[in-house]
């Protein structure tokens, strides 16, 4: 966007660094977002707009199609109150789930579902694919990214600032935009503004499964569990929500077991590979933080567990501010 506008950009990120997007599956919640008003609401939406714009131009793909399912009372209830507002979402009884099931258009689901909501519109996008893609495209605008940490940041007042990086080089710009995750709050730190941010570790399995489930279109969600097929009758299964930085074996294992509701086909699934990431929760204020705490400063991190659905949106906003002086 930056680039369109005619900037130069420079992105700056250590080559080790492991990015909260590192745990994520790229799950795109917008229609089956609780909440029809408010700034959570129109970024989603928003993003959902851009992220079309951009699948058009670099013909990246997006699977669409979410199954929200029900595992309590009132969540069956929300479900339906959700359904009343919004015409791109369609109730599906516990009876309408067996028809798929039946017609193998679903796999086995797990015991005690109470229903479900299906979204066309939402879905889910690889996050690595995607970033690299768009890097990619971006280097072919003029994007150049460095390899290195920032150590020091000097400047006051509306710039220039002044950054010292890791690999000993230092460089000038008129704009200063933050968004490192968990790093911001000390880039933010040695400027004279607090960002307190609290890390939240995330698990996912990658799992190779039988001959018995069916393929099927689109995302479960299951007591708040992502299952997200993928090519070769693979799944991709997370993520755990783990406050700290140390990831938990248990909490894994619930994870594998569905919280103990797996049916037989995941069951009998292989796991392929482990992966984990760390995401930003800001403390004391909702997510994500978009800021200018001064001028030509901008802070856009801290997006906790929707920065894939939510990136799009903030990197206008922060394109917008800078149009705007």
């Amino acid at each position: 966007m930056l680039q369109q506008q005619g900037h130069q950009v420079q992105l700056i990120a250590p080559a080790t660094a492991p990015p909260g997007s590192a745990a994520a599956l790229g799950l795109l919640m917008a229609e089956v977002y609780q909440r029809r008003s408010g700034r959570g609401w129109r970024m989603r939406r928003r993003s959902m707009q851009l992220l079309q714009y951009w699948q058009e131009q670099l013909q990246l793909p997006i699977q669409r199609g979410l199954l929200l399912l029900a595992s309590e009372p009132q969540e069956w209830d929300r479900q339906q109150r959700m359904v009343q507002q919004s015409q791109c979402l369609e109730l599906l009884s516990p009876a309408d789930l067996n028809k798929r099931v039946n017609q193998a258009a679903l796999p086995d689901l797990p015991n005690g579902v109470l229903g479900g909501v299906w979204s066309g519109g939402d879905g889910q996008l690889d996050p690595m694919q995607w970033i690299q893609q768009l890097q990619l495209s971006g280097a072919e605008q003029g994007l150049e990214c460095l390899q290195a940490s920032v150590t020091g940041i000097d400047g006051k007042g509306r710039g220039p600032w002044h950054l010292r990086l890791s690999n000993g080089s230092e460089l000038s710009c008129d704009w200063l935009v933050i968004a490192a995750g968990l790093g911001s709050s000390e880039l933010l730190e040695s400027l004279g503004h607090s960002l307190p941010m609290e890390p939240v570790l995330g698990q996912a399995l990658e799992l190779q499964l039988g001959s018995e489930p069916p393929a099927w279109n689109g995302c479960l969600i299951w007591k708040g569990i992502n299952l997200v097929p993928r090519p070769n009758r693979r799944l991709w299964l997370g993520a755990t929500v783990e406050p700290g930085a140390e990831a938990s074996a248990p909490a894994l294992a619930e994870l594998q077991n569905l919280k103990g509701t797996a049916p037989t086909w995941l069951q009998q699934a292989q796991v392929l590979r482990q992966w984990q990431g760390l995401r930003a929760r800001p403390s004391g204020q909702p997510a994500p933080v978009l800021e200018q705490p001064q001028p030509r400063l901008l802070v856009v991190s801290g997006h906790y567990r929707n920065g894939i659905l939510l990136a799009p949106a903030s990197a206008e906003w922060a394109a917008e501010q800078i149009a705007e002086g």
